[in-house]
């Protein structure tokens, strides 16, 4: 048994034993070849935001949707590929990270049943942790290249959203570490915008829209001013002076 839990058999992978993956193949015309030979060095969460995973895998697989991703994870743990990890899907969009563009071609995009409104099932989270170990593994992706889609789109999106279990990710190495450190004394917006974008959030967006897209992913369901700890959340102590 392979040590990601998972056994290849012509076509499809199934699970042979309680903690293995089962990975369907249901095939997505909406893909192409990366650009510019570009690779996958990121990994990007979504949230299907639909009444099934059956209905997000029949959008993604519409011609005249236009949209599709690599993989969906139904609740109940149930994993189906729609687009070789090879390949370009379409999934994120108009965004940025890190100062990098076209994150459809350097990026893997995993959709999670899921409708933004209530926690994620362990089933799903259990199966999306088995995944993400064969795809950090096989392409040699950081930890801190798993991103959210409201990290690259701030504003224009909001998933996987506050109830997505960021902590239970970063515990086993699977999404970059949040910092512990003290934030300024006297933090301001635009002191924090310029913290967020080294710390990867460089799509164009106002300083506030930039603290609600920092706060999905470290804060959930935080409002308010500017404190503090959104700078510590997310570890730049290097820029707070």
């Amino acid at each position: 048994m392979p040590a990601d839990g998972i056994r290849r058999h012509s076509g499809a992978l199934q699970a042979t034993d309680r903690n293995a993956v089962v990975i369907l193949q249901h095939p997505s015309p909406n893909c192409g070849p990366r650009r510019d030979g570009l690779t996958p060095t990121h990994v990007v969460v979504h949230y299907t935001a639909m009444v099934s995973a059956e209905a997000a895998i029949a959008r993604l697989c519409d011609p005249a949707a236009e949209v599709s991703a690599h993989y969906v994870i139904c609740k109940s743990g149930r994993i189906t590929q729609l687009v070789s990890e090879g390949l370009r899907a379409w999934h994120a969009g108009v965004g940025q990270w890190a100062g990098l563009d076209d994150m459809n071609s350097r990026s893997i995009g995993i959709e999670l049943d899921n409708d933004g409104q209530g926690p994620f099932s362990d089933s799903l989270m259990r199966s999306l942790e088995h995944l993400l170990k064969r795809i950090l593994t096989g392409w040699q992706i950081p930890a801190h290249n798993v991103i959210g889609h409201s990290d690259m789109a701030p504003g224009r999106k909001f998933d996987p959203g506050p109830w997505f279990d960021w902590p239970r990710l970063e515990a086993q190495g699977l999404a970059g570490q949040r910092g512990h450190d003290t934030g300024p004394a006297e933090p301001t917006l635009d002191h924090f915008a310029r913290v967020a974008h080294g710390a990867g959030y460089t799509a164009p967006t106002d300083p506030q829209t930039l603290l609600s897209a920092v706060r999905l992913r470290y804060r959930p369901f935080k409002d308010g001013p500017v404190e503090a700890e959104d700078f510590s959340a997310i570890g730049r102590a290097a820029l707070w002076t």
